[in-house]
């Protein structure tokens, strides 16, 4: 999991090695992280700077669906060229098979026996797969195997 350390530390070396890419990128992602300290008014644990890294990812993303859709191929690559940056200090995704054993543990840890129980398998699910699937996806499926039972 990334550290504010950690991001601070990359940053210098990006700055050294002359990397423009990484030393924006990662400016932009320590410059989140501080930003969310000062709305919490206290320093961030490794948790809360995975969830604001997980937006910053989120936002290239945007930010390559859009310029694409705009044709703009050169800013589409340079968002792509941040978006990997930024998920090299995120979490290895889950796989579809890993997410629907999980899923399965879940529904069996919170004694689901239909769609009507989702919340509580969400409940039950969201802190095991915090950070590497995003909530969207994990409802789906929930959903999908929820109603197949």
């Amino acid at each position: 999991m990334a550290s504010k350390a950690q991001l601070e530390t990359d940053l210098r070396a990006a700055m050294r090695s002359g990397d423009e890419v990484r030393k924006r990128t990662l400016r932009m992602a320590l410059s989140a992280v501080k930003l969310a300290e000062v709305d919490k008014r206290g320093e961030l644990d490794e948790a809360e700077i995975l969830a604001v890294l997980q937006k910053e990812a989120k936002t290239r993303n945007e930010s390559i669906a859009e310029a694409e859709k705009a044709g703009r191929t050169d800013l589409a690559e340079a968002s792509q060229a941040e978006l990997r940056i930024v998920e090299s200090y995120l979490p290895a995704p889950l796989s579809p098979e890993e997410l629907d054993r999980l899923i399965r543990a879940a529904i069996s840890a919170a004694g689901a026996t239909g769609p009507q129980d989702m919340g509580k398998v969400m409940k039950e699910l969201m802190p095991a797969v915090q950070g590497r699937a995003d909530g969207k996806t994990v409802s789906a499926a929930v959903r999908e195997v929820l109603g197949s039972s």
